[in-house]
C-alpha cells in the first residue's frame, strides 16, 4: 500500500501505478442486495434460474454500477493519505463497463494517477484510472477516470 503524509505529496506519484487492491468476491446476495439498495431488478440481475436458461453464460451478471461502487472499498487497500482532513468525490471524466462480472466472480482494482493538482483550501484534485480485473480475465470489466479532490 502506498501511504503519503500529506495529499500534495501524491505529486511525486503522476504517471505511475498507485498499487493494486485485495480480490473482493462479487456474489448473488451482493447483487440483489445491490438490485433493492437502487431498484434495477432486471432479470439478467437476479433471475437465476432464467439467466441459467438464456445467458450465454449460464449465470447472473453484476449491474455495472455494482463493480463501480466498489471501487471506494478498494481504494483505501491502495492508498492511504495520513495527513488528510477530508476527501470528496468530485465526478468522473469517462467510466466504461468493458466485460461481465458473473455472480461468484472476484475482482479487483487497479489504480494509477494521471494527474494531481492544487484546489484552494489546502487541497488537490486527483484524476486517477482505475481498472477493475476479474480474476482469471486479461481484459478488465472496467476503466474509469475518476476525480476527487483530498484536503490536509
Amino acid at each position: 500500500m502506498l501511504t503519503v503524509d500529506t495529499p500534495q505529496d501524491l505529486k511525486q506519484y503522476v504517471g505511475k501505478e498507485l498499487g493494486v487492491s485485495d480480490w473482493v468476491m462479487v456474489d448473488q446476495e451482493m447483487i440483489d442486495k445491490f438490485a433493492d439498495a437502487t431498484g434495477d431488478h432486471q432479470w439478467i440481475h437476479v433471475d437465476v434460474e432464467r439467466a441459467k436458461r438464456e445467458l450465454p453464460i449460464g449465470n447472473t451478471i453484476a449491474h455495472g454500477y455494482l463493480t463501480l461502487s466498489l471501487v471506494p472499498r478498494m481504494s483505501p487497500q491502495i492508498m492511504q493519505i495520513k495527513n488528510r482532513s477530508r476527501g470528496i468525490n468530485y465526478g468522473s471524466n469517462k467510466i466504461r463497463f468493458t466485460g461481465m462480472v458473473p455472480a461468484g466472480s472476484r475482482v479487483r482494482m487497479r489504480q494509477s494517477l494521471k494527474a494531481c493538482e492544487d484546489v484552494d483550501g489546502n487541497g488537490v484534485r486527483l484524476i486517477t484510472e482505475v481498472k477493475i480485473e476479474r480474476e482469471g480475465e486479461e481484459r478488465p470489466v472496467m476503466i474509469g477516470e475518476l476525480i476527487g479532490l483530498a484536503y490536509a
